[in-house]
């Protein structure tokens, strides 16, 4: 089992296989397996990415992210400029009906809004975005069109854990309610338990997942 000081080594490494971060830009901190990010970048991309990062590894508890976005003087826009360009880049999104989603954006930060009818549209909507200069932060609260009963929405959400190579399906419990999925059980990694809620967004008409997983490794410190 990891000590605090082995997993943040772990995340530094990770981090340097990042090809958009710089060593210097973020900071790593580690407390009984959880990993604090600290530092300042020039995107919102190097942010969600650094942390996407941190999640991946090994003895990871939950990741605190407290890095900065901030721009270079030539590179700021306001608010008006933000959001003119984001509903660019969704027109040009193929997998997105840009018509079905409101886009705000205060003082940098970007709010979606709107109904779409599968979970990887919604994350597509943002993943879109997340790169465009100006951007601080993005609130998605777009919501997942119902679709499905509970008893089959249950047995598509089985069905996506025994396609996953990285989810142990006989140690996960699911329970439905309406469009709502909650998850328990205990997974071997923080990475194991990411993965299950992906698996379970990958199943249609399912609007919001509640993952209540316990990962089973402890982690000791000095």
């Amino acid at each position: 089992m990891k000590t605090d000081l082995e997993i943040q080594k772990d995340v530094l490494e990770a981090l340097k296989w990042e090809p958009f971060l710089s060593a210097t830009e973020v900071g790593v901190a580690v407390k009984n397996g959880v990993v604090t990010l600290s530092g300042t970048v020039d995107s919102y991309l190097k942010k969600t990415g650094a942390e996407k990062a941190a999640k991946k590894v090994a003895g990871v508890k939950a990741v605190a992210e407290d890095i900065e976005v901030k721009f270079a003087g030539s590179l700021i826009k306001n608010d008006s400029e933000i959001a003119q360009t984001i509903i660019n880049a969704l027109k040009w999104h193929s997998a997105i009906n840009e018509e079905k989603i409101k886009v705000k954006v205060e003082d940098g930060i970007v709010t979606l809004d709107g109904e779409v009818d599968w979970e990887f549209q919604k994350t597509s909507a943002a993943m879109q975005i997340e790169n465009l200069i100006g951007v601080k932060r993005i609130v998605n609260n777009i919501t997942i069109k119902a679709g499905l009963v509970s008893k089959e929405l249950k047995q598509k959400v089985n069905a996506a854990f025994h396609r996953s190579a990285t989810v142990d399906a006989e140690k996960i419990n699911i329970d439905i309610n309406g469009s709502k999925v909650t998850l328990s059980g205990k997974v071997r990694s923080w990475a194991e338990k990411n993965d299950a809620e992906n698996a379970v967004w990958s199943a249609p008409g399912v609007n919001k997942v509640e993952n209540n997983i316990d990962i089973e490794s402890e982690v000791f410190t000095f």
